[in-house]
């Protein structure tokens, strides 16, 4: 009886540390980082009349200004302004590399593609015809 104890309690406490450091506060930070997209403090995302000022340029200026914006145009491509980022928006160029669609650079270079709800938020911005707003 002691031999099928001590192995089951063993196998008992390592699955109650890995459940432990899989919950820890660094991954609900993770988990919730950047998805509010309401205002209310939720993990929803929320791709609905998405506007430019509002939630298209934060997304551009987080994660592409590093290389293309504040006087960078790293490929000639700067989206340092509104009519930039239309352009590319309007061309095709813009969703085609932050979804990495085949024919594309995928962008963010060197970096993680960017999450579905801000892949959805920037597609929503287009679909609405890339207003300023």
């Amino acid at each position: 009886m002691r031999k099928v104890l001590l192995p089951m309690g063993a196998i008992i406490i390592v699955c109650n540390l890995m459940m432990m450091v899989s919950c820890s506060k660094s991954n609900e930070t993770d988990l919730a980082k950047g998805t509010d997209t309401t205002g209310t403090g939720g993990t929803t995302c929320d791709t609905v009349n998405m506007k430019y000022a509002a939630n298209v340029q934060p997304i551009i200026s987080n994660y592409c200004y590093g290389c293309h914006g504040n006087g960078s145009a790293a490929g000639g491509i700067s989206l340092d302004s509104y009519a930039k980022l239309k352009t590319q928006a309007d061309n095709g160029n813009l969703l085609g590399t932050i979804t990495h669609a085949s024919g594309f650079a995928a962008m963010p270079l060197g970096g993680s593609k960017l999450s579905d709800c801000n892949i959805n938020i920037i597609r929503d911005w287009i679909n609405r015809g890339t207003q300023n707003n």
